[in-house]
């Protein structure tokens, strides 16, 4: 596809590759603009119905992952235009309805939307560079792409109210400290520790690692006795699939399973 504002590839040697996705927009700090968040939306889903990917990673720059939303963009709006232009939930909450796996590989600056992207992805892994915070306190309005919701969920009350009242920022050793990413690498290695991470997950079953990105995902949205019982239907529907019996027979076999996705 001919996107402006991003660009696409696909990494691997399996049956299953991975869909690479880097914002583009070196000279905005790959500011989140209105096409950029489109562009993005339209790959992730194309990615998600390629049979022929296992998961996708996002990534940005050395210098920013995103250093926010595109502030010349918003900055004449009014309540209802933004109300009648559905905005931020019109385009950018498509990041939440893949169903592959979604990883973030992030140096530099994640600010503002830039961190709320992160958030929305699956595994965030940071480069030692990185740069994670919610400004938008300074800019006379509040997070609104779930800065306020997602981040206490992550790392709790008293990390979140610090992080949003005061706009502070925190370094990729602090972030990986209290939750808000998955791991912290050195910045010449990120893309290749996304990337492994990516290979890992498209060698195993599909069906398996979709279903249990939906179970991990249901925990905040359930009492535990109900998630619970989700993820137990859903262990118990796994043993229907070709996979379950590969992966089984392999280890008792001790040989590596080789999964059919199906």
């Amino acid at each position: 596809m001919g996107y402006e504002t991003i660009l696409t590839a696909e990494h691997g040697d399996g049956p299953l590759k991975a869909g690479v996705v880097t914002l583009n927009r070196p000279t905005q700090l790959n500011a989140l603009s209105d096409t950029l968040m489109n562009e993005l939306g339209d790959a992730l889903r194309r990615y998600d119905a390629d049979d022929g990917i296992g998961c996708v990673v996002v990534t940005g720059s050395q210098k920013a992952f995103a250093a926010g939303a595109d502030i010349s963009e918003m900055a004449e709006f009014d309540y209802v235009q933004a109300y009648r232009e559905d905005f931020i939930s019109r385009n950018w909450e498509i990041v939440t309805t893949v169903r592959k796996p979604v990883i973030a590989a992030v140096a530099g600056f994640a600010l503002g939307g830039g961190c709320e992207l992160a958030m929305m992805c699956d595994l965030v892994v940071a480069a030692e560079t990185a740069k994670f915070g919610q400004p938008e306190i300074r800019l006379g309005v509040i997070p609104g792409a779930g800065g306020t919701q997602r981040l206490p969920r992550a790392v709790g009350k008293a990390k979140a109210m610090d992080m949003v009242l005061t706009a502070r920022l925190i370094d990729a050793a602090e972030a990986e400290r209290i939750g808000l990413v998955s791991r912290v690498v050195p910045a010449e290695r990120l893309m290749d520790e996304a990337l492994a991470v990516a290979d890992q997950i498209c060698r195993l079953s599909l069906p398996s690692i979709m279903l249990a990105k939906e179970c991990v995902e249901r925990a905040y949205e359930t009492p535990l006795a109900e998630g619970i019982r989700f993820e137990r239907r859903i262990f118990h529907s796994l043993f229907g699939t070709g996979d379950q019996r590969e992966g089984m027979a392999a280890f008792l076999e001790k040989r590596a399973p080789v999964f059919r996705h199906e």
